[in-house]
């Protein structure tokens, strides 16, 4: 019998959002609640992002991969007795996304069958390599990527996104690694909140961090940045455990990192003071812009000062130090 002849294959069902810049990290959130082991961002502004010219490049997308307006969401759950009422409850979730001050777009929630071999290759053709700074470069698992000639002494982050919270080249993770070059020095302990594929994590090491402790909620989260970790050899200094926020961490660090909703950040910055060393770093992004002000407010309150803010498209990142 030849291989495969006889047996069923799985049945997949993809589930598209059509929603806005600002939900996405809200609405992959809500996708990976409902059991998806990864996300894909179809966002039309990496087709013409200009990242001062020189990064931020996705090699050979197209653009009628892409929609003309808004962002979509896509990620795939299996097709089973129990999918209908979870469609149901994503709906009701995206649709609820204002009570926080988030627009969700036109939040329209469609579905496609799609067979396994579909499903395992079908976003590979949305992630390449990209330069997404002078230092370093994010790249695929099965990319064959060699440093050019002009970029001697690069960085190679190398990932595999398939259960992971994204491929690193958002533009609130671009944020996030250029705050971490500024401010990672040799030895430094690192806690990185909300770490989602560990390539915070992973930026941290290579910059000289000694010793990192990211943390995340969803244990999907933890295996991936388990791997990765392997992948990039950081495995030794590198611990990722579930966790929620900084709750119960008594670990004393140089530099907090997080790649995160405004909101969630807001529920924690008190306990940044807490954990972090005199005159340590707490590293923010993830920020909308209309919600910039109120972070940085409640990072003042919690005994921050704003050192640098970093702005791209219309999200915000800042470097605060303790006082």
């Amino acid at each position: 019998m030849p291989d495969g002849e006889g047996v069923e294959q799985l049945r997949w069902s993809e589930i598209s959002i059509h929603t806005s810049q600002e939900a996405i990290e809200a609405v992959a959130n809500i996708l990976h609640e409902a059991g998806a082991s990864g996300v894909v961002i179809e966002d039309p502004e990496v087709l013409y992002r200009d990242w001062e010219g020189k990064f931020g490049e996705v090699y050979e997308l197209s653009p009628g991969d892409f929609p003309e307006e808004g962002v979509i969401v896509k990620a795939y759950l299996p097709i089973n007795s129990c999918l209908q009422e979870t469609v149901e409850e994503i709906k009701d979730a995206v649709n609820n996304l204002f009570l926080y001050g988030i627009d969700r777009g036109t939040g329209q929630v469609t579905l496609t069958e799609v067979r396994e071999e579909e499903w395992a290759t079908a976003w590979k053709k949305y992630y390449k390599p990209v330069h997404i700074s002078d230092r370093f470069t994010i790249t695929p698992t099965w990319e064959n990527y060699e440093t050019p000639p002009d970029r001697e002494g690069e960085m190679v982050i190398e990932l595999d996104p398939g259960m992971a919270f994204g491929t690193g080249t958002h533009p609130t993770t671009v944020l996030a690694i250029r705050a971490l070059e500024k401010t990672v020095k040799p030895g430094d302990r690192v806690i990185d909140v909300g770490t989602g594929s560990g390539v915070l994590s992973v930026a941290a090491a290579k910059l000289g961090a000694s010793r990192i402790l990211a943390l995340d909620l969803d244990d999907v989260a933890v295996s991936a940045s388990r791997i990765n970790f392997k992948l990039n050899r950081i495995d030794a200094i590198a611990e990722s455990r579930q966790n929620n926020l900084l709750d119960g961490v008594d670990m004393e660090a140089d530099i907090v990192v997080a790649n995160i909703l405004a909101e969630v950040i807001l529920r924690f910055v008190d306990d940044v003071g807490r954990v972090l060393t005199p005159s340590g770093y707490f590293i923010a992004s993830g920020i909308i812009k209309n919600k910039e002000a109120e972070v940085k407010d409640s990072a003042r309150n919690a005994g921050l000062e704003i050192l640098e803010t970093f702005n791209m498209e219309d999200w915000v990142a800042f470097i605060a130090k303790k006082v």
